[in-house]
């Protein structure tokens, strides 16, 4: 069976969702009707044959056509025009497509910013400070490494690699400013999935000083070591500063920051909130399928398939609730790459068992009828203007986001987050085109998922005598 219509069937219950508004229909409407209208026959055509190279999992042709395609001749000129096509391509095509043959109708519709090539170069390592892994940070004030408490794991990372994959920008101000960690998904790294969104959005204000971890492998090496970046993130950041921190993650990044907060529990103790974005927690059925092909089967791609060994073992003896006061934010029409995402049954849907406070928040029921409430993306929601209230209100107060605190009728009338504009939306774009190429261009793909690591049975023995926070 070929892997589209697998995802065709599927498609059919991931727009079983709230309508969005009449109006904003109408433009939608018109796009769905002529998506690849400012498409030239060429990349039309460039598409199909992706789309026969992605099904037989055909990497070197994949990244052949790839290369080859070229934004629409077609300039946008507004921002809601960008989203309105966005939001045709997931709900005319996005049913029965894959993240690479998504990503590319993103570039033959004029969805990226910049060139595909020069995309390509931050696969390649041809990229700019922010987006170093390479970081000459200073040792921390104390000792963090081998472990920060008897009562962690060893990390296997070593230390140089974990502290150098921070970047500190140069105006962060080292704890005058509440410091706030941002950790990317699959396929990406901190700089690339946040330098639409939340980078600009936590810069220059009094309530947050945003670092970011730039992951080597763009998070698509095992999600055990990736959640060793995060879990030494927390606490070289805590030490510098002097100061507990927040944590923003998006997609595999929360499983990530979880996975962390679980297994090195003195984590829970320097941090403040974790505002988690279009996070998988139950995994996602999607990666069950799109493995099919052999295409992306690289390893944190297979640990996130629903059913997973790493998702069972995250999730269990209480790890599908928070740690930490959590906020959870997720679309519940059209996120393609995360499903089932929608009411009590999303992926992102976190529990409260410990009592920390925990805020659920999908952005199709909090902002119905508004422009925050229509169609939104795995990746545009980082931009969702709801996600960004939710997270100010996060790192401003104590708990999780409070959706009781925030003018709703405000923050929802808009399309993204104020201050962003076309220019942001579409670096947030591409941060799913940069995902997609990672995903094919890694090697070696992996058989089966990553062995788990023995302190997951055997969990190191310690003694405290306070307990770590609930």
């Amino acid at each position: 069976m070929r892997l589209g219509a697998v995802i065709l069937g599927l498609g059919a219950l991931c727009v079983a969702s709230p309508a969005p508004l009449d109006k904003h229909n109408d433009v939608v409407n018109a796009f769905v009707n002529g998506v690849m209208g400012g498409v030239d026959d060429v990349v039309r055509g460039l598409l199909g044959h992706l789309s026969d190279a992605v099904n037989r999992g055909d990497r070197d042709e994949a990244i052949d056509i790839l290369h080859q395609m070229s934004p629409s001749r077609k300039s946008l000129k507004s921002t809601e025009e960008a989203i309105a096509r966005l939001q045709a391509i997931a709900a005319s095509s996005g049913k029965d497509i894959d993240i690479v043959d998504y990503a590319a109708k993103l570039v033959a519709n004029g969805l990226i910013s910049g060139t595909v090539d020069g995309l390509f170069d931050y696969i390649d390592g041809f990229f700019s400070k922010e987006s170093s892994n390479n970081n000459d940070n200073p040792s921390p004030p104390k000792k963090i490494y081998p472990k920060a408490d008897s009562c962690d794991p060893a990390y296997s990372v070593p230390e140089d690699d974990l502290r150098s994959a921070i970047y500190i920008p140069p105006g962060f101000t080292y704890g005058e400013k509440p410091p706030v960690i941002l950790f990317p998904g699959t396929g990406s790294n901190g700089y690339t999935a946040f330098k639409g969104n939340f980078i600009p959005l936590l810069t220059d204000v009094d309530w947050a000083d945003p670092v970011w971890v730039n992951v080597p492998g763009f998070l698509n090496d095992d999600a055990q070591d990736n959640a060793e970046y995060a879990a030494y993130a927390m606490h070289y950041i805590a030490a510098i500063t002097k100061r507990d921190i927040g944590i923003i993650a998006w997609s595999q990044g929360n499983i990530d920051v979880q996975w962390a907060f679980k297994y090195w529990p003195s984590t829970r103790e320097v941090t403040t909130d974790h505002v988690a974005i279009s996070a998988d927690y139950k995994g996602t059925i999607l990666a069950n399928l799109l493995t099919l092909s052999g295409l992306i089967n690289n390893p944190s791609v297979l640990q996130q398939k629903a059913g997973s060994d790493f998702i069972n073992t995250l999730r269990a003896d209480g790890g599908d609730s928070g740690y930490v006061p959590t906020t959870s934010i997720y679309s519940g029409l059209l996120d393609e790459i995360v499903q089932p995402q929608s009411g009590t049954i999303a992926s992102a849907y976190m529990l409260d068992e410990r009592g920390v406070g925990v805020t659920n928040a999908e952005v199709q029921k909090v902002c119905k009828g508004g422009l925050a409430g229509t169609l939104y993306t795995h990746e545009s929601t980082l931009a969702n203007p709801l996600a960004f209230a939710l997270a100010k209100d996060a790192l401003t107060h104590s708990g999780p986001g409070d959706l009781s605190r925030l003018d709703l009728g405000s923050v929802c009338a808009s399309y993204l987050a104020p201050g962003l504009g076309l220019d942001d939306f579409l670096v947030t774009e591409n941060a799913i085109v940069i995902a997609a190429l990672s995903l094919v261009t890694y090697l070696p793909k992996a058989a089966e998922e990553p062995a788990l690591r023995g302190y997951t049975v055997s969990p190191p023995q310690c003694k405290r005598e306070q307990p770590f926070s609930a």
